[in-house]
């Protein structure tokens, strides 16, 4: 058994805990590489079939490419897809491209209020409907109490400090300084009733650990991680207005796996294309502390 297989092996365990143990899970997926890895790990803990839904999270400001991946995926997979938005805050232009917040209030308005409401049913969830074609209101307005998140602990700073089960409370709100132990790979799923969970099968992966197992399994990924020729393209995937490309001229999964190896991006934070990590010392992590993904 290689490295591969044993982190495989450690996150389809995870996956199979948390629906043991959990009801109302759903999975967000954001269309980037570590979230379809992590649902391409859940079809093969649940032999072809995901038994939850998937949520993504639609800022409207995603690259046209990302939801035209999303929606063949959909379709290509027969995926149980859902999708949320912070409608309120679209119609009155509340966001950065509109030039009437900042980066990280744009991301509270368009991410984190739209996950937590969306999760809670209160504001309306779209569902994917295979016989139309198209997306459809969801009548399901069940509060998602568990959520299967792709993060990686050497992704962001704010990351590593994660736990593989991680509570958050009735308001999604994470308390950093308060989060159960997990030695020897021992994880806490007891947890009091109303316990908002958030539950990372993807933690120990690193970025390298990701392409490796991209190109083993052959994981269809979108192709905005390659360089088109112009001898740039993405390592991190969000809304266009806050991703930025690096100087990379990989443009196959193994061209990837071989700039990783080398060192060429060893002092290069994966994020350093996302502008809105920059603002403000510690804003990504008080995102997080307030729901942000």
């Amino acid at each position: 058994m290689d490295h591969l297989d044993r982190l495989e092996a450690q996150s389809v365990y995870i996956l199979r805990e948390a629906y043991k143990e959990f009801k109302n899970l759903v999975m967000l997926w954001s269309i980037g590489k570590d979230s379809t890895v992590l649902l391409w790990l859940a079809r093969k803990a649940f032999f072809g079939h995901v038994p939850f839904p998937l949520l993504h999270i639609d800022t409207h400001f995603k690259m046209p490419e990302m939801i035209a991946y999303r929606d063949r995926a959909a379709k290509e997979w027969r995926l149980n897809i859902v999708y949320g938005e912070n409608k309120e805050a679209l119609e009155k232009k509340l966001t950065y491209p509109d030039g009437n917040l900042d980066r990280l209030g744009c991301c509270k308005n368009l991410k984190t209020e739209a996950l937590k409401h969306t999760l809670s049913g209160e504001w309306p969830r779209w569902r994917f409907d295979h016989n139309l074609g198209q997306y459809a209101p969801d009548t399901n307005q069940e509060a998602y109490t568990g959520v299967i998140v792709g993060v990686r602990a050497d992704e962001e700073g704010s990351r590593s400090k994660e736990r593989v089960f991680s509570p958050r409370d009735a308001q999604n709100d994470w308390d950093v300084g308060d989060q159960p132990p997990e030695l020897w790979r021992q994880y806490k799923t007891d947890f009091a009733p109303g316990t908002h969970l958030r539950i990372h099968p993807l933690l120990e992966w690193t970025e390298l650990n990701i392409w490796e197992y991209v190109e083993r399994e052959k994981i269809p990924i979108i192709d905005l991680y390659f360089d088109q020729g112009t001898g740039q393209r993405c390592r991190s995937l969000g809304c266009w207005p806050c991703t930025g490309k690096v100087d990379s001229t990989a443009k196959t999964v193994p061209e990837i796996i071989e700039e990783l190896k080398t060192g060429k991006f060893a002092n290069i934070a994966e994020r350093s294309g996302r502008a809105q990590d920059k603002e403000g010392g510690g804003g990504l992590e008080a995102l997080r502390r307030q729901g942000y993904m």
